[in-house]
């Protein structure tokens, strides 16, 4: 019984670490660029200066020149103003293409192969452990109630802790350490369980044997 004791403190261990895992590798959601404001848009707009015609404000000293300068101005003002006429308004469109390139998403960055690397051992790791877990609970602890077998949940226990640890760094040098370390520490979990299971005589554990010789070819693929 000391043995089915161990078994199920080490799945509760492993599901631990398995949850904690499967939290890690969730993908980070994209930042995306900050949206310009409709208010920001409209004061843009409005601060382009208006262009005035030369000779506006110049005095006239002839006899009627008052009037002849009103009648003058009145007149300017019913053209279109200075770039108008040609459709320059450079200064707005530059401001209103500006907004619109910051109001498109920007592209997603592409991966670099380190990046997809490291995902794709994550990825092993959490379907290694997952595995493993469901082949424990539905193949060996049924077994375990019938032939007794040596078994200690150290390994389990040091496998949870450093899926915890590697949950506080999400990525950097320590991130990739940890992540190391989490492969070798479920390689040996197996393969204790192979090694344990070899030994007992019962021909009940070579179906069990099988499958996690399996999962050890999965999460050591390349």
């Amino acid at each position: 019984m000391a043995g089915l004791a161990a078994l199920l403190v080490s799945i509760r261990h492993q599901t631990g670490a398995l949850c904690t895992l499967q939290a890690v590798a969730v993908p980070h959601p994209p930042h995306s660029p900050p949206q310009p404001s409709h208010t920001q848009t409209f004061s843009t707009s409005r601060s382009v200066p208006a262009c005035h015609s030369p000779g506006e404000d110049t005095e006239v000293s002839e006899p009627g020149g008052a009037q002849k300068l009103q009648e003058e101005r009145k007149t300017l003002g019913k053209r279109p103003k200075e770039g108008e006429e040609s459709g320059d308004l450079s200064p707005l469109n530059s401001d209103e293409s500006r907004s619109e390139r910051l109001a498109q998403p920007r592209p997603a960055r592409r991966e670099t192969l380190r990046e997809m690397a490291l995902c794709s051992k994550m990825s092993r790791l959490v379907e290694a452990t997952s595995l493993l877990v469901q082949v424990e609970q539905t193949l060996l602890l049924p077994l375990l109630q019938q032939h007794p077998l040596s078994l200690h949940p150290k390994d389990s226990i040091e496998f949870r802790n450093i899926c915890s640890h590697m949950a506080l760094q999400r990525e950097g040098q320590q991130f990739e350490r940890d992540l190391h370390e989490a492969h070798q520490c479920l390689k040996t979990i197996i393969e204790k369980l192979i090694c344990s299971l070899a030994v007992s005589p019962s021909d009940s554990y070579i179906p069990v044997r099988s499958a996690l010789r399996q999962i050890l070819r999965d999460l050591l693929a390349v």
